[in-house]
């Protein structure tokens, strides 16, 4: 109901189902949840952030990873900054701020904001270095097949299903129906860049069990 009466303009998360998989008889529940990032903008870097800095530093195990998941003191100690438009900070800050207040209502915690950032320059360079790849292998692999096949396919006939064909988009652009969590950084940012920003795990309660959780932090870090 409150993302109905926010007209769907809101950071939390946009469940798609639920389902129940029995295997061996035993129960397991999922929730399908829509996708935060891009199914074509790569994200180069991401953090899960929440305002707090108690035992907030991605372990080395995680920093191995590919893409591993920072959080708020990596996010400080690297000087990370994301650079919006002022108009683009407001409607950002008033939709976080209506957000963590119905949450609040619900007695929800443990949620996070997660950011993920797409280096538009640099993922051009990457785009490029897979096409030179690509035509290396192709020239190597010349006369064994025919013409290659696009991404996509030949483009259908029918007009109706042109309505449907897939839009090309340029560098760091993107379709605000799809990528629903996307901003795009400001002009004057030193680097181009789209930041993908939503609140995650909101299925926590402040129950007994996360209050003595609470207390013993306090009592630990102060």
């Amino acid at each position: 109901q409150f993302i109905v009466e926010c007209h769907g303009n809101t950071l939390l998360p946009q469940f798609l189902g639920m389902y129940r998989l029995t295997v061996d008889g035993v129960e397991t529940y999922m929730v399908v949840t829509r996708n935060v990032f891009s199914h074509r903008l790569t994200v180069h870097r991401k953090y899960d952030l929440k305002g707090s800095t108690v035992s907030r530093e991605a372990s080395d195990k995680e920093k191995a990873k590919d893409l591993p998941t920072f959080k708020d003191n990596d996010f400080l100690n690297e000087g990370q900054k994301l650079h919006v438009g002022e108009e683009s900070k407001k409607n950002f800050l008033e939709k976080l701020k209506r957000d963590v207040e119905f949450l609040a209502q619900l007695k929800i915690m443990d949620y996070s904001l997660l950011v993920g950032i797409h280096d538009v320059d640099r993922a051009e360079q990457e785009e490029m270095e897979v096409e030179e790849r690509a035509e290396d292998e192709e020239c190597e692999n010349d006369g064994l097949g025919g013409n290659p096949i696009s991404s996509y396919g030949t483009p259908p006939d029918s007009p109706g299903n042109l309505l449907n064909y897939p839009r090309f988009f340029g560098p760091g652009e993107f379709d605000p129906s799809v990528d629903v969590y996307a901003m795009k950084s400001h002009e004057s940012a030193p680097r181009k860049e789209v930041y993908f920003m939503a609140i995650i795990d909101i299925l926590t309660p402040y129950d007994t069990k996360k209050k003595a959780a609470h207390a013993a932090k306090t009592v630990k870090h102060g």
